[in-house]
């Protein structure tokens, strides 16, 4: 049987609640645009007119997401998980900003204003979600039952 929620780190939580949105959303957005166009021809639609994506950018939330769910049940895999993932995604977010709305990461992905501030907050929150994390479970006080 699964933890219950308030049994979870904070890395855990962070796992399983950004998992849960990006694997929907890079699903959602196969719906908005399944382009696989590259360079000029790069093809973009906006999730809910919010969200730039195409098809590269849908397979790396499908991913990620997937692979957050996997670690979501692991002590330290989720740590070290929000610890990574937050400094890939700080890195994208950076990247983002710096090529400027409309325009696309390494010619592959699109994104926008709001994708930038979308990437910082899933890096600030997984950084943040590791420091809340401590490097080494609690002791368990439970008392064996006689």
């Amino acid at each position: 049987m699964g933890a219950r929620m308030a049994d979870r780190t904070p890395a855990q939580v962070y796992a399983l609640l950004v998992g849960l949105a990006l694997l929907a959303g890079g699903v959602l957005g196969f719906f908005y645009s399944a382009s696989f166009a590259t360079g000029d021809a790069i093809e973009r639609e906006a999730v809910l007119g919010i969200l730039d994506v195409n098809a590269w950018h849908n397979i790396v939330h499908i991913t990620t997401g997937a692979v957050a769910l996997v670690v979501a049940g692991s002590y330290s895999t989720s740590r070290s998980f929000a610890l990574a993932l937050g400094a890939v995604y700080m890195l994208v977010a950076v990247i983002g900003f710096a090529v400027g709305d409309g325009e696309a990461i390494a010619g592959l992905m699109p994104v926008n204003t709001e994708d930038n501030v979308f990437h910082l907050l899933i890096a600030v929150s997984g950084l943040l979600a590791y420091a809340a994390t401590p490097a080494t479970p609690a002791p368990t006080t439970v008392v064996p039952s006689t």
